[in-house]
């Protein structure tokens, strides 16, 4: 691909309801629609099934608007028109080389040099359903984490390959 052509970056996790959707909409969001990038994202799984609405109330709420989204699942079409793949978290960056035979970064370690996952709500607490509290917290402070971390990811984008 040319150097002034458009890049496409895929962000990946399980569902495309949580990780990969606050990424793809913080750095949409963040570009302001500069069309050097086309970003997106999906999920290994995907199951049918919308967007929290406390996950969407903290987008908003940070000023980005994930009301466009449509969920994805990973697919060879989808990872042969990404020139970066990035996953949220190990378990993404196994399956996409395991069924794909493609490499993927780990969001942390293309933002902050980092080799640490994002985990989803049931990994980092697996009994997060009887702490309901903990979990909303946790939750919270994936949006901030992915938001923050944003434009930290945007100054490496020129470095993508």
């Amino acid at each position: 691909m040319a150097d002034d052509a458009m890049k496409s970056i895929l962000f990946v996790c399980t569902g495309n309801i949580f990780r990969s959707l606050i990424a793809e909409y913080a750095l949409k969001q963040f570009l302001g629609g500069a069309g050097m990038y086309a970003v997106g994202s999906a999920g290994i799984e995907a199951k049918p099934q919308s967007i929290h609405p406390l996950v969407r109330a903290q987008l908003l709420e940070r000023g980005v608007d994930p009301s466009g989204h449509v969920q994805r699942k990973l697919s060879p079409l989808l990872l042969d028109r990404a020139d970066c793949v990035v996953a949220m978290g190990r378990d993404h960056q196994a399956a996409v080389q395991r069924l794909f035979g493609v490499s993927a970064p780990l969001f942390n370690q293309l933002c902050f040099e980092r080799d640490e996952p994002i985990l989803d709500v049931h990994e980092a607490l697996p009994d997060w359903e009887r702490n309901e509290d903990l979990a909303r917290a946790y939750v919270l402070s994936v949006v901030d984490h992915i938001c923050d971390a944003i434009p930290h990811f945007a100054a490496r984008l020129p470095h993508l390959r």
